[in-house]
């Protein structure tokens, strides 16, 4: 906190005593200065206060500076510190989390309300694409300030609104690429960030994600994982296999484009563990590991394309990936987790694969003494003391390993079969005390319902579409009892049926039963042939049961009386076909009957469990129904109603007729009809929607563009009306415009007219500071040789008498010039014709220079008997100095003027005779060159006339210096003269406050020159 007040006082100043500005004015005036400073210092205080405020007063900040802090990120790009602090505030402000600053504040308590003021945020900065492009940009900057908030900021906007963020990255030119590069990154911090915003980003976007894959993103992925340690690294490998999983699921062309990089063989090294390690296993690395066999069971799902699921396969048997899981499962010290992870992997990895299930069969397990692996994991199956996942991952591994595998089903049934019974061809019997048949009974004849029904799936499972071994089953026969009879198997799940057992184990018992007799007559005619069978059916499915389970358990047993009816070939004597169709519409009834059955399709674990051959299920009371089952319930459902009653044309209990089934057909039609027409109209809305919003932003623009405009042309007509004062021009435009706001022609004309009054106001006020610096410049002077008074009296006298001796001289020059000119008349050569010319220039200026020269000393003769009349009364007497006030101000005002306008005119003569002067020396300088190259005999006598020349300029450039003196002696005058005046108390107002004024007055660099020569 005393961090945040130092910010905001060194930005903002101490406030008054008294008064503590609250924090929307505080904001405000943040937001103002990163606006309209001009020095990049002072908006980068600024976007640095706003930054330590953007967690307190987020809903200010963000509804006041985003747009501010947006172009502060354009227009000041190149400063990496204000970026940072843009960037910081923008991710303060688009968090999805919750502040505590910002709770206290703001009294904000659910995260609903937080979420809600970041994606609100992040939808007002994703409106423009232009800022997502903005920030994608940034990250080419490779500074660390720049490009981690940038990757923060966009894993914000990511996760308050994805499906915008994914489509303007989608569009954007080289975008995916740019974060691609990041995972490069040394810095580790800025490569995990963006694992992160690229999980987000291919969420449940197809074509992102095949960007990202084609981009070298599994290589990217692979080679940080396997400098993370595997398995054994950090949160990195958990952030990248999460990645992986979401550019592989659901993706078929990635999972193409994973098997055919050779990508599978490359997980072989993920399960390189030390399976004899006593360090025991970390959160960690359990997770790293579950992850990893969610990798590997994506690429073999059974929701996969057959073909793909199929190589995929094939490639993990050859690569040794198969045999790595395999190790793993039997490994001892595993968490159960991972066992029942890698029990289902492999099981996905098994299912359908006649090379990968001969070898799953010929697996051992490391135990004393070696036991196949099937039967080590039956022994944990119908074991109630193991966890239920792990018992159910059980069941799926027996399910996908029996899967179209007749080989594996024979073995299964063989190991049930009598000792004596004949082997057959292709099983290989397990040569172990305990067999799979005999822990499958035990397991079927066990107290544990969860046993029950597991035992009795896994059984129907080895029937699954092979009569053989339907028929081979029958031959089971089992002792109940020491000393009394075997009975068949058959027989005796028809007893633990009818001993009203739990509902679980009856489930288990009527789907074997089922699976068992389905397509299969020698089946139905020995179950007939059960005295008790029949009657326990039929009374079941007659009775008026309300309980969904027992509901269920009537529709099961309706199925089981329907499978007799159809496959009942007649060859037994108890039950002929149309006598048990009979027997079932007399004691049952055809409509109860068939509503009976389709209760079983109406329930809602039947449609689960029809989705996936592996169980979802996460307790024992969620186990119903088995995905096999379901399978061919839908295909014999219809087939043993019609059976039952020929009349009904489906599995309702009542016929629908054609005409209805068209009168529904025609419903639809006009529905889907209804239905485009409606679409269509919902996108002509869309877009005229999003047209308007355009034209909003435009005219909003727009608007804001004629704001300033305004605004500015305030600004210039108050700085018009300032400079010009009462000026009568400026007052009438004033009126033209106050009157005219309505036209916006006759305005700009106007302000054009104003501008250009105001720059000649401007250019006058220029020239007078300029004038009255040469005053003050002047006023000085005077000053610094009053004190001089007498000796410049005397070299005045001095001058006047040397002025008078000039014209003696003047004569000589010219008669020298015209000797010179004679000179030059003789030399034969031509191009003495120029130098003829230039000598003739010459001569006419110097003769203009004695002219000016000469006026010059009478006018300065002139100035000296004016101030002998001024000095004159300061001999006067007291009162002879008492004349009439007005008549001595009226001299001395003319006095005064005249003077001043003689002191400029010399002024200004001077400088022009100092600027012939050089124009006379470079013409000289030519002539000389030009006459050296004119001849060997006439080259000397030119230069001693040239040098000859040059003493006379030098002479008459000394005249001038005595005239300059002169001057001088001129302004002494004068200053005393005003001295004098204001000893009679005269107010001179030309010399007034010129000290003082002279403080504000600006000169430009225009009149340095003239400064130096007035000077």
């Amino acid at each position: 906190m005393d961090y945040f007040r130092s910010v905001t006082q060194s930005v903002l100043g101490t406030p008054q005593p008294g008064h503590q500005p609250t924090g929307a004015e505080t904001v405000e005036r943040l937001i103002d200065r990163v606006q309209s400073s001009t020095l990049l210092e002072d908006r980068r205080d600024g976007c640095r206060a706003l930054k330590a405020m953007s967690r307190k007063y987020r809903v200010l900040v963000g509804a006041h500076g985003m747009d501010t802090l947006t172009q502060v990120l354009e227009a000041d790009r190149s400063d990496h510190e204000i970026v940072n602090y843009s960037l910081e505030t923008l991710v303060n402000i688009t968090s999805p989390e919750e502040y505590p600053e910002e709770a206290e504040d703001e009294g904000i308590t659910t995260d609903d309300q937080t979420s809600a003021v970041g994606e609100q945020f992040t939808e007002i900065f994703t409106k423009r694409q232009e800022n997502i492009e903005l920030l994608v940009s940034l990250l080419d900057e490779f500074d660390f300030k720049v490009r981690y908030p940038a990757v923060k900021l966009l894993t914000n906007l990511l996760e308050n609104r994805p499906k915008d963020l994914q489509e303007v990255i989608l569009v954007i030119p080289s975008g995916v690429s740019k974060l691609m590069d990041l995972l490069s990154d040394s810095r580790e911090v800025i490569r995990n960030d963006t694992l992160l915003l690229l999980t987000q980003l291919t969420k449940s976007n197809t074509n992102l994600q095949k960007i990202v894959a084609f981009e070298n993103g599994y290589d990217h992925m692979f080679e940080i994982i396997q400098g993370e340690g595997f398995a054994d690294g950090g949160v990195v490998v958990e952030d990248c296999l999460i990645l992986m999983l979401n550019l592989l699921h659901n993706n078929p062309s990635n999972q193409t484009f994973f098997k055919e990089g050779s990508y599978i063989q490359r997980l072989t090294s993920f399960f390189s563990l030390p399976l004899d390690s006593k360090d025991g296993w970390s959160a960690q690395k359990v997770t790293n590991i579950h992850y990893m066999l969610q990798l590997v069971q994506t690429m073999v799902a059974p929701q996969n394309p057959a073909q793909a699921v199929a190589s995929c396969q094939k490639l993990m048997n050859r690569c040794g990936l198969l045999q790595a899981l395999a190790g793993l499962l039997m490994a001892s010290g595993v968490p159960v987790d991972i066992l029942t992870d890698t029990i289902t992997t492999v099981s996905d990895m098994i299912r359908g694969s006649q090379p990968n299930q001969e070898f799953f069969a010929s697996m051992m397990a490391p135990s004393t003494p070696p036991r196949p692996a099937i039967v080590v994991l039956l022994m944990s199956m119908v074991n109630d003391k193991q966890p239920f996942i792990l018992r159910c991952a059980v069941l799926y591994c027996f399910q996908c390993f029996l899967y179209r595998n007749q080989t594996g089903q024979a073995q299964i049934i063989q190991t049930l079969l009598p000792q004596t019974a004949d082997v057959v061809p292709g099983a290989k019997p397990f040569p172990n005390s305990v067999t799979a048949g005999q822990l499958l009974c035990s397991g079927l004849f066990s107290p544990d319902p969860v046993s029950n029904w597991f035992a009795a799936v896994a059984l129907s499972h080895s029937l699954v579409d092979n009569n053989t071994q339907k028929e081979n089953m029958l031959r089971v026969q089992l002792a109940t009892s020491v000393g009394s009879p075997p009975v068949s198997l058959m027989q005796q799940c028809t007893s633990i049926l009818q001993a009203g057992t739990k509902v679980l184990t009856r489930f288990g018992i009527l789907m074997l039963l089922s699976t068992w007799l389905a397509h299969c007559p020698v089946a139905v005619q020995t179950f007939l042939a059960i005295p008790t069978a029949v009657p326990y059916l039929t009374t079941h499915v007659g009775a008026n049961e309300h309980d969904e389970l027992e509901m269920v358990c009537q529709g099961l047993c309706a199925f089981l009386l329907g499978l007799c009816v159809q496959f009942n070939d007649g060859s037994g004597s108890n039950f002929s076909r149309e006598s048990l169709k009979q027997l079932v519409t007399d004691r049952i009834g055809a409509e109860n009957f068939s509503d009976k059955l389709s209760n079983i399709s109406r329930t809602e674990v039947y449609t689960k469990a029809a989705k996936s051959p592996q169980q979802a299920a996460k307790q024992p009371s969620d186990l119903v129904f088995d995905h096999e089952f379901c399978r061919l319930f839908k295909s014999l459902e219809v087939s043993c109603v019609r059976a039952v009653n020929p009349q009904l044309m489906g599995g309702n209990s009542t016929e629908v007729c054609p005409a209805e089934v068209i009168k529904y057909k025609d419903i639809i039609r006009d529905q889907d009809a209804e239905m485009n027409q409606l679409r269509e109209i919902l996108s002509k809305v869309q877009k005229e929607l999003k047209e308007f919003e355009i034209d909003k932003e435009q005219l909003s623009a727009k608007v804001q563009q004629l704001h300033d405009e305004n605004t500015v042309l305030k600004a210039q007509q108050g700085i018009a009306v300032e400079a010009t004062g009462s000026s009568a021009q400026v007052n009438n435009s004033e009126t033209k415009i106050d009157g005219g706001a309505g036209g916006g022609e006759q305005l700009t004309q106007q302000m054009a007219l104003l501008q250009q009054q105001l720059a000649e106001v401007t250019h006058a006020r220029d020239y007078y500071y300029y004038e009255m610096y040469k005053k003050n410049t002047e006023l000085t002077t005077l000053q610094q040789q009053q004190q001089l008074e007498q000796k410049q009296q005397e070299q005045q006298e001095q001058s006047v008498q040397q002025a008078a001796a000039i014209n003696g001289p003047q004569v000589n020059n010219h008669h020298d010039m015209q000797n010179a000119a004679n000179f030059f008349d003789t030399l034969p050569n031509p191009e003495m014709e120029n130098l003829r010319k230039q000598l003739e220039d010459l001569q006419l200026v110097l003769y203009n220079k004695d002219s000016e020269i000469q006026q010059l000393k009478e006018t300065s003769a002139q100035t000296l008997a004016l101030t002998a009349a001024v000095e004159k009364p300061n001999g006067l007497t007291d009162k002879e100095a008492e004349i009439s006030k007005e008549d001595r101000d009226k001299d001395a005002n003319m006095i005064n003027t005249k003077l001043e306008q003689e002191n400029i005119s010399l002024k200004q003569e001077v400088k022009d005779a100092e600027t012939h002067i050089k124009q006379l020396q470079t013409q000289l300088a030519t002539a000389s060159a030009a006459a050296a190259a004119a001849g060997t005999s006439a080259g000397s006598a030119t230069e001693a006339r040239c040098r000859q020349l040059e003493e006379e300029l030098h002479t008459i450039k000394g005249e001038q210096d005595d005239l300059l003196v002169l001057v001088t002696d001129q302004d002494s005058k004068m200053s005393e003269y005003r001295r004098k005046l204001r000893s009679y108390g005269e107010d001179v107002t030309e010399d007034e406050d010129d000290d003082e004024e002279d403080e504000d007055y600006g000169i430009s660099d225009d009149y340095d020159d003239d400064l130096e020569d007035l000077q």
